[in-house]
């Protein structure tokens, strides 16, 4: 009768998984979650102005108010004229019952657009903070 291949007396078995696929899945996906992150987090990119600042508590749903380099205005990721702005904040706060506004300025945003959404969110009562990027050495 002929042996067949694999009987005991043959080369042992082992019983071995190759790994290296799956850990090159696993950096692949770890890439893409990184670059992925900061596009997820939305709103309008604006290059906030660095100061001696206190980082930001965690909130259920922070609300940004957002001015670019040009003094566009955005909320969230709507972007309004001032005007606009000065006339729909006090309806949309009161809506959404937000009690905190996050105010955004890029630094080289013009002070004139920056004073007016600041003066719109201060007219309404409602608590607001302006968002700056700590310092390095902090």
């Amino acid at each position: 009768m002929p042996r067949r291949r694999g009987s005991h007396g043959d080369l042992p078995l082992e019983a071995n998984i190759n790994v290296t696929s799956l850990v090159d899945v696993a950096f692949t996906l770890l890439v893409i979650f990184i670059i992925t992150a900061p596009i997820l987090q939305g709103g309008v990119e604006v290059a906030v102005p660095r100061a001696d600042v206190q980082p930001l508590t965690a909130q259920d749903d922070p609300f940004f108010v957002s001015v670019t380099p040009e003094g566009r205005v955005f909320v969230e990721e709507t972007e309004l004229t001032v005007a606009e702005f000065q006339e729909g904040i006090p309806g949309l706060l009161a809506a959404g019952g937000i009690d905190m506004v996050y105010i955004r300025g890029d630094s080289t945003a013009n002070y004139g657009p920056m004073l007016q959404v600041i003066a719109a969110v201060a007219q309404t009562g409602v608590t607001f903070g302006l968002v700056g990027e700590p310092w390095a050495g902090n």
